[in-house]
């Protein structure tokens, strides 16, 4: 029995993900690196301390400054957002109310930080309908590591088999499956490969479809 749906933001409550795809090349090339489209991709979700990691990996330089890449790579997705409107995912509002009336909880855990993520959710209005807000800040690793679905798990007083995960990246998939989430996938930039595919218990198209699980 499914009593919370824990959902990530970007990329399955909001529409950002394809802006990060595009802005985190634009932060590299601003400063002389180079990120092909399946990098971009490959950071989806992706939290601390991976993400660092990563990026002086693909960089090649041993003095890489990932606040300052980061800091321009913010200011441009601003600006993309700024110009592009904040927008829901497809049945984002529908699934929420319903399970809302259903009386399931509901929560976020999100790679970006609370205050970012309750801002979009709140210009979304959407902000009313979670228990909980969880940012990957709140622990020591985020995803893939499954730090941020257990502390959730804790956090809502429930067990981790009780609780559905709802992602649309590899990296979250994986976070979720290793705390011993449920996992649904609703596909943004890509869909599913074999490997993550083994990991799901439901595979919707959008967010309204999840209704079937009910």
């Amino acid at each position: 029995m499914i009593k919370a749906v824990i959902f990530d933001l970007d990329g399955t409550l909001i529409d950002t993900e394809k802006y990060y795809r595009i802005n985190w090349p634009k932060a590299f090339e601003h400063f002389g690196y180079r990120m092909s489209d399946e990098q971009a991709l490959l950071l989806r979700s992706l939290g601390r301390p991976f993400v660092q990691k990563f990026l002086k990996e693909i960089s090649g330089d041993e003095n890489f400054d990932y606040e300052k890449v980061k800091s321009y790579r913010s200011k441009l997705m601003e600006k993309s957002l700024k110009e592009n409107g904040l927008q829901l995912k497809k049945g984002a509002e529908e699934i929420l109310k319903f399970l809302n009336e259903k009386k399931i909880v509901t929560a976020v855990a999100t790679a970006s930080p609370k205050d970012r993520a309750e801002r979009y959710l709140s210009q979304t209005g959407i902000l009313k309908f979670f228990d909980k807000i969880i940012s990957a800040s709140m622990v020591e690793k985020g995803k893939p590591s499954p730090d941020i679905y257990e502390f959730a798990v804790k956090e809502l007083k429930l067990e981790a088999e009780e609780c559905l995960a709802v992602e649309d990246s590899p990296n979250g998939i994986k976070s979720a499956f290793a705390a011993g989430c449920k996992v649904a996938m609703i596909p943004d930039q890509d869909t599913a490969d074999e490997e993550t595919k083994k990991m799901l218990f439901a595979y919707k198209t959008s967010l309204d479809e999840l209704k079937e699980l009910f």
